[in-house]
């Protein structure tokens, strides 16, 4: 007996977190609801009524961009659909993992059900039947000046009409291909259709909401590294337990799974009346950061259930639209950024203290006495190296000016150049969380402290792949194993079971997918 997937059913609401996570693993069938599709309907029907009446709809009975004023006769239109999408597929570059794209394909499948596209139902269920035969486009990711993801989304829907490039069962091939292995056929595109197909910002939105989740777990292990490297510099546990009565509420989140983080290790006597900022002021940088990535979050999910398209279909009429702009998404991001380097100076900050010694007595560049060794200080220019490259991406974009289209295209959001930077951020931020628990891990057993909870946690994985360091050695190869492995979702599932931060974890869905699922049968947890 064929063992049938879970089902997620998509009714036009903004999708969560955890439902992109099990989207995007291709481990869950998507349909649509009843309503939904009744909707798609009726919106569809209000199209086809304005196409018969005579009345130019842009991108259906018209040209698009520089070319809206001419109007195609009804002979025309087949050709002009087909070839509207087809000469969208313009993306260059690395191309997005399936699970974006599989995302990306349900965010279009969701906004369609919100009734306000116009797009044919036949549209709707040939997204369904691609993802339920596993036929997932090649989109290369450089080919959109976040004003609807032409380059992006053409690439999908170029795939639906037989062309460009899929992923099917694993392996790339051409579109045509993938259709015969999977018993389909491609889909003719309507009018409406090709337009709906591409003038979306769907693809980024699901490449946003994978690479803030991705920040959110950076970031939770960079506050665990944080509360490491307090240890093992004698820091005063003070700060995080006044935080949480004179601090803001996402401060005194922290604050408190600062102390809960660290109640199991023995914790050194601290050394200083007061600490370095660095040390005194972690609730303060990571609370404002958590604060702004549940706002980012909050704003991606509510783009994930409204139609960003043009034109729309809302008050029983066809009408042009500006809903293609993601604006709000975009400068949440790039606010996001900024937030990133704030994490990425305080971690650094650390390391520089940590390199220092003085502290506790540490020796300069953490060398143990009596050896022979330059030690930990050539590596601390590393996560200087690796802070300013967060810092240099922090910038803003999304003003940059830029006019196309014969004038009538002069506002862009650059959003998938804000993710892409991002992302090169977020990785950058597990590398220095990395470094931090390395130089955190040799200064604990010089000191002869033995860290329990989640700073035993990190020391073990330190360990795992780094030994004390008594001679000077490479160590490229052992901070990028650490890296990797703080990075893995069974770690993130280890770190949340330890001490959790439960309306991060839960929006998030951070960890696992066998964990994600397991929370999905509990109760969810306030924000």
């Amino acid at each position: 007996m064929k063992h049938e997937r879970p089902r997620i059913e998509l009714s036009g609401q903004p999708l969560s977190f955890a439902e992109m996570v099990r989207v995007g693993s291709g481990k869950v069938a998507i349909s649509a609801s009843a309503t939904g599709m009744a909707r798609v309907e009726i919106a569809r029907g209000i199209v086809e009524d304005a196409i018969k009446t005579g009345m130019p709809v842009y991108g259906a009975t018209t040209g698009v961009g520089a070319m809206k004023d001419v109007e195609w006769s009804p002979e025309d239109l087949d050709a002009f659909n087909l070839g509207l999408v087809r000469a969208h597929h313009f993306g260059t570059g690395t191309p997005f993992s399936c699970s974006v794209v599989r995302n990306a394909m349900a965010i279009r499948i969701n906004t369609a059900l919100t009734g306000q596209v116009g797009c044919t139902p036949e549209l709707v269920n040939a997204y369904m039947q691609m993802l339920e035969a596993d036929i997932i486009p090649v989109v290369r990711r450089t080919g959109s000046i976040g004003c609807a993801d032409i380059g992006l989304m053409g690439q999908i829907g170029a795939v639906l009409t037989g062309v460009g490039e899929a992923v099917h069962r694993g392996k790339r091939m051409q579109a045509a291909d993938a259709f015969t292995a999977a018993g389909m056929k491609p889909f003719t595109m309507a009018p409406r259709d090709s337009l709906a197909s591409l003038s979306v910002n769907a693809v980024s939105f699901a490449a946003a909401a994978d690479a803030t989740r991705n920040a959110a777990a950076s970031i939770r292990v960079l506050l665990a590294s944080g509360m490491m490297a307090s240890g093992a510099l004698g820091a005063s546990r003070d700060p995080w337990l006044s935080v949480r009565h004179v601090g803001t509420s996402r401060e005194a989140l922290i604050g408190s799974w600062l102390c809960n983080a660290s109640d199991a290790w023995h914790w050194p006597i601290k050394t200083h009346v007061q600490d370095p900022l660095s040390l005194r002021m972690i609730a303060q940088v990571f609370g404002a950061v958590i604060e702004n990535l549940l706002t980012t979050g909050h704003k991606i999910l509510a783009a994930t259930g409204r139609s960003d398209d043009n034109p729309v279909v809302v008050e029983g009429r066809v009408m042009t639209s500006g809903g293609s702009l993601p604006l709000d998404v975009t400068i949440l991001l790039e606010s996001a950024a900024l937030c990133m380097a704030h994490a990425a100076r305080n971690a650094f900050n650390r390391c520089v203290l940590l390199g220092n010694g003085q502290r506790r007595d540490l020796p300069v560049n953490l060398v143990p006495p009596g050896r022979i060794a330059t030690g930990f200080g050539p590596i601390i220019k590393l996560a200087g190296e690796i802070f300013s490259r967060v810092l240099s991406m922090s910038n803003p974009v999304s003003a940059q000016s830029l006019v196309v289209a014969a004038g009538l295209e002069d506002e862009a959001a650059f959003l998938p150049l804000v993710i892409e930077r991002f992302e090169r951020q977020t990785r950058a931020l597990m590398r220095l969380a990395a470094l931090e628990a390395l130089l955190s891990a040799q200064a604990v057993d010089i000191l002869g402290d033995k860290p329990k909870g989640v700073g035993g946690m990190l020391y073990d994985v330190v360990r795992k792949h780094a030994d004390f360091y008594t001679v000077d050695r490479p160590l490229s190869a052992e901070v990028e194993a650490i890296e990797e492995e703080f990075g893995s979702d069974a770690f993130m599932s280890k770190l949340i079971e330890e001490v959790p931060i439960a309306s991060f974890d839960d929006f998030f869905a951070l960890g696992s997918l066998a964990r994600i699922e397991q929370r999905l049968t509990q109760e969810p947890v306030a924000i």
